[in-house]
Formats: C-alpha cells, sequence, structure tokens
C-alpha cells in the first residue's frame, strides 16, 4: 500500500509500538488518528507528530469496552471517513496460569486484542467493502504461534487474534481489502515493570533474540504495509524459528516445553 495521503487509524497509539508506528506512518504522509485510552499520552504523541508538521488526531476510548469502541469508531467515520488502513495494535493481559487469574480478568484478555480488532473491523468493513480497498494490520506475539506456560489467557487471546486474521483473509479474499499480522519478538516498554514476575516466564529461548525498540518494530510494520505483506515475522531469528516451527511442529514444541516456566 502506498501510505502518503492515506488515513490510517492505530490502536494501542499513546506509547510503545503503537505510538513508534503512528509517527512513522505520518512521517510516510499518512494522516494518523490514534486510540487509546489515556487522553493526556495521545496528546503527547499527536503533538510530536504535529511539531514534525505531521498530521495527527486522538480519538480517547477504551477498547476493552464493546460500548466505548462503538462509540470510538461512529466518531472516526463521522469525522474523518472510511479508514484506509487499520492497524490493531492495542492488547492487555498479565501472564498467569488459568487457576491463577483473577475473576473477570480472562474478560479484558479477550477484549484486548482479539475482541477490539473485531469491533473496528466490523464497523469500518463496510466502506471499506463499497470502496474496494484497505488493509486490517493486526499487531500479534509469538504467543499465537507456540504458546508458553504461565501465560494461559495471554496466549489464547493472541490465538483468537490470529485465528480472526485467517478468517477475515477467507471472508475477504478477492475484495481488494488486504490481512496482514505482524508477529514480532520482545520489544522494549514498559509491560514487564506493570506486570512483576511476567519476565520469569519468558521462555529461555525467547532470551537468545534480539529486543527489539518500538522504533525497530514500527520500522517492521510499516514495511509490511508498503509491501503489501500477508505476514510478517521479525526480528529475523524468530522468522527462522516460526519456518522451522511449520517442518516440526512436534520437535519444537517439546524443545520449547522443556524451556518453559514450570507449574508449581
Amino acid at each position: 500500500m502506498k501510505i502518503n495521503g492515506k488515513l490510517a487509524v492505530v490502536t494501542g497509539a499513546s506509547r510503545g509500538i503503537g505510538a513508534a508506528t503512528a509517527i512513522l506512518l505520518a512521517e510516510k504522509g499518512a494522516q494518523v488518528i490514534l486510540v487509546a485510552r489515556s487522553e493526556g499520552d495521545l496528546l503527547h504523541v499527536a503533538t510530536r507528530i504535529r511539531q514534525a508538521g505531521g498530521i495527527a488526531y486522538i480519538v480517547a476510548s477504551d477498547l476493552a469496552d464493546a460500548a466505548s469502541t462503538r462509540s470510538a469508531a461512529q466518531a472516526i467515520l463521522q469525522n474523518h471517513g472510511v479508514p484506509d488502513l487499520l492497524v490493531n495494535n492495542a492488547g492487555a493481559g498479565r501472564w498467569l496460569f488459568a487457576e491463577e487469574t483473577p475473576e473477570g480478568e480472562e474478560d479484558v484478555m479477550i477484549a484486548l486484542p482479539y475482541l477490539a480488532a473485531f469491533r473496528l473491523c466490523r464497523a469500518f468493513l463496510p466502506g471499506m467493502l463499497s470502496r474496494r480497498s484497505g488493509m486490517i494490520l493486526n499487531v500479534n506475539s509469538p504467543a499465537s504461534l507456540i504458546p508458553w506456560s504461565g501465560a494461559t489467557g495471554y496466549a489464547a487471546s493472541r490465538w483468537a487474534l490470529r485465528g480472526f486474521a485467517e478468517a477475515l483473509r477467507a471472508d475477504l479474499h478477492g475484495t481488494g481489502i488486504r490481512v496482514c499480522e505482524v508477529i514480532l519478538g520482545e520489544t522494549s516498554s514498559n509491560y514487564f515493570k506493570a506486570n512483576p514476575g511476567s519476565y520469569l516466564r519468558l521462555p529461555k529461548l525467547a532470551k537468545f533474540f534480539p529486543l527489539l525498540t518500538p522504533e525497530e518494530a514500527a520500522w517492521y510494520i510499516v514495511k509490511a504495509v508498503r509491501q503489501n505483506r500477508s505476514t510478517y515475522t521479525a526480528p529475523f531469528l524468530l522468522a527462522v524459528n516460526r519456518f522451522f516451527l511449520g517442518l516440526m511442529p512436534g520437535l519444537f514444541k517439546t524443545i520449547s516445553w522443556k524451556s518453559d516456566f514450570p507449574h508449581p
């Protein structure tokens, strides 16, 4: 997709990968709509974009909530029109065993990322289909390829997001609308600070992969958009592992499970 002049919606855009992606898309000439819960953080990112000469709008919304998501989508359609690009980046969820998960927290984990992505696509697809163009890009985790122990709800929600991308791809074949899934390795963020103990559950194999910065992650996302990719996995070592996982899934699962966080 040619990015210059396009209207792009980026969720989870208040910090980290989402903010870096919005900034880079704006640098490439897109008009960006930043969506996240924190209006103050969104304003900070939008100000950076505007000071650099870009065009940015903000929509503060709790995408874990169906009504809030619906209102955000309606505001975007009424004020800006149908987006050319939807980047579903918003996500949530602590790494916990099923029995450790507090009542109700599983609802938030399935809402972000899966239900938020589903609801936004439902809102924007009629316009995209009428126009017969557009791209939906889901940012996902390696947990959607091979789950690790101690992150049950988190991994299940990422599998839901991946399944949604595959189902959408089948639905939209021949319509002119592209569906892309970008799977990124560990990226520097405040996630582990905000979720104490989760880093201990990171698979040992994952610690051999280089740590991405949000800017590097954004570069891969924008590359996938510009190349009209269906899937993109980064960094390179993770892509290699994904290739061999497809060839020898049983062996890779055994190796992964042996290096995973043990159940107490």
